[in-house]
C-alpha cells in the first residue's frame, strides 16, 4: 500500500509539472549552426526551458512555464541576440554585431547569397584577392560554418 501511494504521488508530481509546461513555434531569421546555437542560447536565458531552432524552416520550438516567462519576453531576448523573429526585429546595432555568417536579408528573412562571404574564394581566386579574403575563410571554416572555397585550405597557401 506503501508503494501505490508514493507511485500516486510521482504521478501527480509529474502531471503537474507536465501542466505547468507551455509549447510555442516561433519564426526566427538565421543562416547556420552558430546561428541556431545563439538562438536557442537567447530563448534559453529569456526563461524557456527548451527550444530547438529549425534551420531549414526557420522555426523555433519552445518549451516554457507561463508563470516564469513569455514568447513576448523569449521573442525580446532572441531580437536582442541580433535575430528577427516574427513579432520583433532586432536593432541595427544588434543585427550588425552578428558574424557574417549570420546576417541574413532582412527584407526576405533569407541568408544572403556568397557574394557576401566567402565567393572571392571559389575555385582559388582568393590567391588574386589576398589575404583578407582567405583569412575570413578560414576563420569561418574553424568555427564549423561553410568555406566551401577553402575547405583543404589550399587557396589561401598561396596567398
Amino acid at each position: 500500500m506503501k508503494h501505490l501511494f508514493i507511485s500516486f504521488v510521482i504521478i501527480l508530481l509529474v502531471s503537474i509539472t507536465a501542466m505547468a509546461q507551455t509549447t510555442a513555434r516561433i519564426k526566427v531569421a538565421g543562416n547556420c549552426g552558430m546561428c541556431k546555437k545563439n538562438i536557442e542560447t537567447a530563448a534559453k536565458a529569456a526563461g524557456a526551458s527548451s527550444a530547438a531552432w529549425d534551420k531549414s524552416t526557420k522555426e523555433l520550438s519552445l518549451g516554457f512555464d507561463a508563470a516564469i516567462t513569455s514568447t513576448d519576453k523569449i521573442e525580446a531576448a532572441i531580437a536582442g541576440a541580433g535575430y528577427d523573429t516574427e513579432h520583433q526585429t532586432a536593432s541595427k546595432e544588434a543585427y550588425n554585431k552578428l558574424d557574417e555568417c549570420c546576417q541574413y536579408d532582412r527584407a526576405t528573412k533569407t541568408a544572403m547569397t556568397d557574394s557576401k562571404d566567402m565567393s572571392c574564394c571559389k575555385d582559388g581566386a582568393c590567391a588574386n584577392k589576398g589575404k583578407d579574403c582567405c583569412k575570413k575563410a578560414m576563420t569561418s571554416a574553424k568555427k564549423g560554418m561553410s568555406a566551401s572555397c577553402c575547405k583543404d585550405a589550399s587557396c589561401c597557401k598561396k596567398a
